[in-house]
């Protein structure tokens, strides 16, 4: 698709002057001009000048997809973007800091800017919270409700109130006392233990590395104010790890829910397979995953969700509901039933699932096109973090959300 070029705002817009050394931003992103982010940098910044161009994001920007203009990346000290970096460190030799408006760095990862120079790199991590956590909760209300059902007893115009419906609604299990387990207890994970917690929920935490003391559990990235968990409070267990031991011990824990937000790697690369859903199935948890797609074996996590619906089809006690699960509350009476009970899916591999791709058809799974993050105020806080950080960037401090190249996160 082809990029949408917008010319560098007016030489009137971009005051030169003050006290600190000029500056160039350079911001590429798919949206639409940031005006009021504009507006805040020229009043508080005024030594920083300003170039926006609006480009179509692409997988690999760096091989010349779509192209930039060089001199804009030759003169940038500062860029903010998407997924556009330089094609190679030659290209941007006054360039001092990239910020990105995503939460991971993982679609860069293999460009020369990230493996071959040292350029401070920070995200976005800590915006998405509020809107990811209220998909993550609709998408399993959705599915514990039967929601699917209703809508469709809705578009019938039919008020079912059959004495086996109503006695099969009366069954399901509220959130009350169910465990929800998060893998990658970030920013993300943290607003969804909040929430999951105020809704009675047990909380249990996987990390990489230990989080033994009141210092280790902080959040010390950026947090949308009122929402995450600061201190570490919420989860009334903590485990961490790098390998299978450590992640099949939490795994083990009776999850009801496992949330999955940690990000991709070479290590977490097909993280989740047939090994772990085995363990998962002991409690027949539902996977909801808002992380990337490539973590989860697909295959394998279809092979575990058809196995509990051919087990609950060839069940008679089951077989006789018009239902597309059986209650929660007839799982926990029953632990021989195989197989994940269900899936929350806002992220697939590969990005766009193609039409015939078999996870479309799994069964009892909420395929969403990797949205969960989109919200009104998705720019806005993405520019709050690149203005927290520019403030502390301007008095020597260290900066927040910086990307270690190392870990890949």
């Amino acid at each position: 698709m082809a990029a949408v070029a917008l010319s560098p705002l007016p030489h009137d817009a971009t005051t030169m002057g003050g006290g600190l050394k000029s500056e160039h931003l350079l911001v590429v992103l798919p949206f639409d001009p940031p005006t009021a982010f504009f507006d805040r940098i020229r009043r508080k910044h005024p030594h920083i000048k300003i170039t926006y161009r609006q480009l179509s994001f692409t997988a690999t920007p760096w091989n010349g997809a779509e192209q930039i203009p060089p001199e804009l990346f030759h003169d940038a000290t500062l860029l903010v973007t998407l997924s556009a970096v330089p094609p190679s460190p030659k290209d941007c030799p006054k360039l001092e800091w990239i910020h990105f408006t995503s939460a991971g760095t993982n679609h860069v990862a293999n460009s020369p800017i990230y493996t071959d120079t040292t350029i401070p790199l920070t995200t976005s991590s800590g915006i998405h919270g509020p809107q990811i956590a209220e998909w993550v909760l609709m998408t399993m209300l959705a599915s514990s409700h039967h929601y699917a059902l209703l809508h469709k007893w809705q578009n019938k115009h039919q008020w079912d109130q059959q004495l086996d419906n109503i006695n099969y609604m009366r069954n399901l299990h509220d959130k009350v006392g169910q465990r929800l387990g998060v893998l990658g207890y970030g920013s993300i994970g943290r607003q969804v233990g909040r929430v999951a917690k105020a809704m009675g929920m047990d909380v249990i935490a996987y990390t990489a590395s230990p989080r033994d003391t009141p210092e280790s559990k902080k959040d010390h990235g950026f947090i949308v104010p009122g929402t995450g968990d600061p201190n570490g409070d919420f989860p009334s267990a903590w485990y961490s790890g790098t390998d299978k031991e450590d992640l099949h011990r939490f795994l083990a824990q009776d999850i009801d829910h496992l949330l999955i937000s940690v990000p991709l790697t070479k290590e977490t690369t097909h993280l989740l397979g047939k090994e772990e859903f085995d363990i998962l199935s002991t409690h027949n948890a539902f996977i909801t995953n808002i992380s990337r797609g490539a973590i989860i074996d697909q295959p394998a996590l279809i092979a575990a969700l058809r196995a509990f619906e051919d087990h609950r089809t060839s069940n008679p006690s089951y077989t006789a509901a018009t239902f597309p699960v059986a209650p929660e509350a007839d799982l926990k009476a029953d632990t021989s039933i195989p197989g994940l009970r269900g899936a929350a899916l806002d992220v697939t591999d590969p990005e766009p699932l193609p039409p015939d791709d078999p996870l479309w058809d799994a069964p009892n799974c909420i395929i969403t096109p990797h949205i969960s993050g989109a919200g009104s105020a998705y720019v806005d806080r993405c520019f709050q973090v690149f203005e927290v950080n520019l403030e502390r960037r301007e008095k020597g401090d260290k900066l927040i959300n910086v990307v270690d190249r190392s870990k890949g996160y």
